[in-house]
Order: structure tokens, then sequence, then C-alpha cells
């Protein structure tokens, strides 16, 4: 019987380098998609998700993500006022939301390094790793896709979607097989494949689903692209070993390290929000006459 899943990394560690300047003193994973940083929108993930202890991998000058997940004496003494009980319903909420705890990668070696960090903080237990870059919103988390994945097969599982002929090379591809509906078994994979070399046009997206085996294997994995660690390395041995369940899932993504990405999030949340929703229609009709 599967293990019950309770725990999610985050690795937060990137520099942001594609969304410069507003990166150069803020984290990526802090740019606001209308009035939430992107972060937020990855831990409510987990939490909608079941997840208990979410641990956040930071790199340097990202003290912020911890300080927005903290109580702030200051702020809920201005909002304890008649007419703010909303907002600091909101303020409480927010570091209310789970178990966080954080940890500082000294060096930028790579996704694979990144979760080895989280080896005492997993032990033995499954555990979702939902990369810093990667909002995705739907009715259905993302990561309760992968636990019940892991659920019904028993394996390692990722959320995968296809990509297009030009960007497979940039991300990692899959050797896939159907399983059944949006589940395949996958058997074999490849980072940043070469044109030419790869196995389909299926790519990790955001969220891998992962058994403590992986830490036996990070730590014999040579660097691979880019000089780095490769999380894809080190799974695809797995997948060689055993299997990975891949899962198409449902819900929409936005690479936010990546300015198109951002402003995409941005004006898709933007339509659907309650407070401003419909004055943000309004807006992009009247805009939309004179593109």
């Amino acid at each position: 019987m599967a293990q019950k899943v309770r725990k999610a990394i985050i690795p937060a560690a990137g520099l942001g380098t594609r969304v410069l300047p507003a990166t150069k003193a803020m984290p990526k994973e802090m740019l606001p998609i209308v009035d939430k940083p992107a972060i937020q929108y990855i831990v409510e993930e987990a939490v909608n998700a079941g997840i208990e202890e979410i641990l956040i991998i930071l790199g340097r000058n990202k003290s912020i993500i911890e300080d927005h997940f903290d109580r702030s004496p200051e702020l809920e003494a201005a909002l304890a006022k008649p007419g703010k009980e909303a907002l600091l319903e909101e303020s409480l909420g927010i570091a209310n939301l789970a178990n966080i705890f954080f940890v500082r990668q000294k060096q930028t070696l790579g996704l694979g390094h990144a979760v080895l960090m989280a080896r005492p903080f997993t032990g033995s237990e499954p555990f979702v790793v939902m990369y810093g870059d990667d909002v995705i919103l739907g009715e259905d988390p993302v990561a309760a896709q992968l636990i019940r994945a892991y659920e019904a097969y028993g394996r390692p599982a990722v959320g995968m979607k296809e990509v297009t002929p030009e960007a497979i090379v940039k991300y990692s591809s899959m050797k896939t097989a159907p399983i059944q509906g949006n589940h395949y078994l996958i058997d074999d994979m490849i980072e940043k494949p070469a044109p030419g070399q790869e196995f389909s046009l299926f790519s990790i997206l955001g969220r891998c689903l992962l058994t403590p085996e992986i830490y036996t294997i990070l730590e014999h994995t040579a660097p691979g692209a880019g000089g780095e660690i490769q999380l894809t390395d080190a799974m695809a041995e797995m997948a060689r070993a055993g299997g990975i369940t891949g899962v198409d899932f449902t819900g929409k993504r936005y690479d936010m390290g990546n300015k198109l990405g951002v402003m995409q999030a941005q004006v898709e949340t933007a339509l659907k929000h309650p407070e401003i929703g419909a004055a943000f229609r309004a807006y992009l009709r009247e805009l939309a006459k004179e593109l």
C-alpha cells in the first residue's frame, strides 16, 4: 500500500535572470499575480492537495519569502481596526497555511542538488517537488493528481504536458507508453535533448512526486546539462529501473521565470478576480479596439 504523501519541497533558489531587472533585488517567486506573490499560489496548491509540511529551498537575498509566510505584528496591528477585518484575516491566513520550513542552498548547483538538500526533511517518506517558477492554476491541484497516480500505481509520478518541437530542446523529453486516460508509463527520459534526440514532445512541467530512492541516485549523479546536477538525469535512472507514471495534468501553467509567462498569469488571473475581474474585462475590451 502506498505511503501517505504529507510533504512537499519548493526549490526557489534560482536567480531569475530571464526576468531582470525586476529580480535584481526581489526573487521571481515573489512576483505578484494581481495581489498575491507567485509562490503563495504554489503553497496553496500544496495545501489544497492535502500536504501538511512544506520545505522551501532558498538562495541568497530571498529572506523576503520567509517574511511573507511569517506573522507581521506591525501590519496586524494596523489592520486591527474596524473595516479592515477581511484584510487582517487574510494576513493571518497566509502565516497559517501550513507548517513551512526553510533551508538555504548556498551554491546553485542545479535542481538535483536542491532536492538532495531536502533529505533530512523528507526522510523515508514520498514527497512532491513543486518548482518555484511554475504556477499551475486549475480546479484540481496538480499535486493532488500526482498523489492519486502514486496511490494507484505505487511508483513515482511526474506532471507533464506536450510542448512544441521548438520548446522541447529547452525542457526534458519523456519516453511514454499509454496506461489509461491521462496516465502514461515512462521508462526513459532525457534533459534538454538535441534535435533528433527527443523521445516525445511530452515534458515534465513543474511538478513531480518522488520516493526516497531518488537520494541514493542523486548522490552518484554526475553534473549534466549546464554543468548542474540535473534531477531529470536521476529520474531517468528511476524510469529505466522500475518506471515512472506520467500524468498529462489538467490546469494552466504559467512560467514565472519568463516575461511573457508573467504577463499571461497577470492578465488571465485578473479577468477571474472577484474584486477587479469585471472592470478589468471592460478595460481590455476598450484597449483591444486600439490594437
